[in-house]
C-alpha cells in the first residue's frame, strides 16, 4: 500500500528568468511537506548565452536544434549556472537539495532521437529511470533537482524536454509513491484563448482533451505538455496540475487539474 506522497514539480523558463519570482517560487517549493523533486529547463538563459558567445540558435517548430556547440552551451547553462543557483537557494531555505543531470548515477537514460524527419541533433528521449537510486536519495530526505540533460550510456549527454523528464520521473515512481505532478509556467493553466484571461480551463480528462484537440481549443504549444500528462495518467500518476508561479501556494485556486475522468 502506497502511503507517502511524492510531489514532482517542473518549473518553466519564464519563472527562471525573473530572480524575484524564482525566489518566491522556491520558497513555496521548499515549504512543501514530504518528498519532492524539482525539474527545470532553461531555454531562455541558454539562448542568451549562445548570443553572447556568437553561437547561432536554430529552432524548428519551437524546438531547439542541439548541435555540438549548442550542447556545450546548454550544459554550461542548465547543469551549471541554473542548477547550482537553484540548489544554493534551496539550501538557504533549509531544503536539502542536490543537483543532477540524468548522467549522474545513471539516473535518467535516453536514446538519441533519429534524424528523420527532422534532425534535432543531440536530443534524447527517455528510456529508463534509475528508481533504486532515486528511492535511496528520497529515503535520505534529499530533494533532487534535475536539469534537462540526460545521457545515452555511451558517453554522450542529450538535451531532453524538461516536461518529459518530469512526467517520466512521476510515472516511474508511481509504483512506490502517490505521485503528484505539477507544471509551473507563465500562464494560470490551460487557456482556451491566450488573449482572454478568463478562458482558463479548470479541468481536463482524456476524453475532453481529444475533443479540444479536434476543435483546436488548445494551442499547439500546449499539446505536447498535455500529451505528457495523459501518458502519466495512464501509468498511475495520481494527480496533475498546471498553473503559474503561484501554483504551489497553499490557498491558490486558479489552475488546471488533469484527471482520469
Amino acid at each position: 500500500m502506497k502511503s507517502q506522497v511524492l510531489k514532482i514539480v517542473k518549473i518553466g523558463s519564464s519563472i527562471l528568468s525573473d530572480p524575484a519570482v524564482l525566489q518566491g517560487f522556491l520558497k513555496d517549493f521548499s515549504s512543501l511537506t514530504g518528498l519532492k523533486v524539482l525539474v527545470h529547463g532553461g531555454g531562455q538563459h541558454a539562448t542568451e548565452l549562445a548570443e553572447q558567445l556568437n553561437v547561432k540558435v536554430r529552432m524548428v517548430d519551437g524546438r531547439r536544434i542541439t548541435c555540438e556547440d549548442t550542447l556545450e552551451i546548454i550544459t554550461m547553462s542548465y547543469a551549471g549556472r541554473i542548477n547550482k543557483d537553484i540548489v544554493a537557494q534551496l539550501q538557504g531555505m533549509d531544503c536539502n537539495a542536490m543537483g543532477f543531470t540524468g548522467a549522474d548515477g545513471n539516473l535518467i537514460e535516453a536514446i538519441k532521437r533519429p534524424p528523420s524527419p527532422i534532425d534535432f541533433g543531440f536530443v534524447g528521449d527517455v528510456i529508463a529511470v534509475n528508481r533504486v537510486l532515486l528511492n535511496q536519495l528520497l529515503g535520505l530526505e534529499i530533494t533532487p533537482v534535475f536539469c534537462a540533460l540526460t545521457h545515452d550510456s555511451n558517453g554522450t549527454l542529450l538535451n531532453t524536454n524538461a516536461d518529459t523528464i518530469a512526467s517520466e520521473l512521476a510515472l516511474n515512481l508511481a509504483s512506490s509513491y502517490k505521485t503528484e505532478l505539477y507544471y509551473c509556467f507563465d500562464q494560470p493553466g490551460v487557456m482556451e484563448s491566450l488573449d482572454d484571461p478568463d478562458s482558463l480551463i479548470s479541468e481536463i480528462d482524456p476524453e475532453s482533451f481529444e475533443k479540444m484537440k479536434k476543435k483546436k481549443q488548445v494551442s499547439d504549444g500546449m499539446i505536447p505538455k498535455l500529451d505528457n500528462c495523459m501518458h502519466a495518467l495512464k501509468h498511475n500518476v495520481d494527480k496533475i496540475f498546471i498553473g503559474n508561479h503561484n501554483l504551489l501556494k497553499p490557498d491558490f485556486e486558479t489552475f488546471t487539474t488533469i484527471h482520469k475522468g
